[in-house]
């Protein structure tokens, strides 16, 4: 069949950018980049700059065939029931392996997205998402990113000590249950890697390598040394060892070139000597829609900013009401 065809075709893995020596500080994307390597898939790395804040981000393509992040589940869960690769078929019914991952989504998710908008100073996520935007834009971003974390994780005025607090205690239960069962085995699960050794070894590589020395969630994550032992030996096979490897290793775009794989390169440099190049129409079009992009997510943040004020005026005006003594 031609979908078939299509899937069979050299797949593209589309992510944020790379740093904090990691292919992709992205912790959504990284995942997604060790169950490609974790299966010995031949892939093809590139970047997008021009939309950090995209929930689209990361894909995979191949040909016709897109597996979007904000779709089916995520990415692995596409490629999984699309028949593109599936790592999972022994033991996605073992009950043991479905309560082991669901404290990775749902508890050691929630540590990450805290810390990365809420518990630290923000480096980390302004290098990784807005570092290529104007200050402006990149810090009204954060702001608005910040905000939908309080939605997400339920963080009030009222009780964001208490939820801090939480947060981090479920952090360790899922750090104490997830070295135990680990104990010494190169895999969680069956001596072979799963879609749950991806998700963590994405979440622990980011929180060891990307989040600030003052970080509680890796000092958390420190404790436990079977756990940053089994993170360190499969970077070295995955990250150094397989990047001189030509069979299965991806095409990893060099760091210099963090940049979409259509458009010109903000890193190239032209000799004195030589005429400038008239911009082709692809290029034209590419920095139209940059400077569109730019436009149109300045008047989304104002207008987000305006009605979060808003709504903190309302607040404010409701407890005033409270407070008036309506007795005679």
């Amino acid at each position: 069949m031609d979908e078939v065809s299509q899937k069979e075709e050299q797949l593209s893995l589309v992510t944020r950018k790379a740093c904090f020596g990691l292919p992709t500080a992205c912790p959504s994307c990284l995942p997604v980049y060790f169950y490609l390597r974790f299966a010995q898939v031949p892939f093809d790395l590139n970047y997008n700059l021009i939309h950090p804040d995209s929930d689209q981000i990361p894909y995979v393509e191949s040909g016709a065939y897109v597996a979007y992040n904000n779709e089916k589940g995520g990415v692995i869960e596409s490629l999984k029931e699309d028949g593109v690769v599936d790592l999972d078929t022994e033991v996605h019914s073992l009950p043991d392996w479905i309560s082991t991952k669901a404290i990775i989504d749902s508890w050691l998710a929630d540590a990450v997205t805290y810390e990365l908008w809420l518990g630290s100073d923000g480096s980390a996520a302004h290098k990784i998402y807005y570092s290529d935007l104007p200050w402006p834009m990149g810090k009204l971003l954060y702001i608005k990113q910040a905000h939908f974390a309080k939605q997400i994780l339920g963080i009030t005025k009222e009780n964001a000590d208490r939820r801090e607090e939480e947060i981090y205690r479920k952090a360790s239960i899922a750090y104490r249950a997830l070295s135990t069962r680990l104990g010494d085995q190169p895999f969680f699960f069956e001596n072979r890697p799963t879609s749950l050794d991806a998700v963590f070894l994405g979440h622990a590589l980011f929180t060891l390598q990307a989040l600030p020395e003052t970080s509680i969630l890796k000092s958390k994550l420190l404790e436990h040394a079977n756990l940053v032992s089994y993170a360190e030996k499969h970077k070295t096979e995955l990250l150094e060892a397989g990047s001189s490897s030509s069979s299965t290793a991806p095409s990893q775009p060099d760091p210099s070139s963090w940049a979409p794989k259509r458009g010109p390169s903000n890193w190239s440099s032209k000799p004195k000597s030589k005429p400038k190049r008239e911009k082709t129409e692809e290029e034209k079009k590419f920095r139209r829609r940059a400077k569109y992009f730019l436009v149109t997510q300045m008047v989304a943040v104002l207008v987000f900013l305006s009605l979060v004020a808003r709504s903190d005026d309302s607040e404010v005006d409701l407890d005033d009401e409270e407070g008036l003594n309506y007795n005679d």
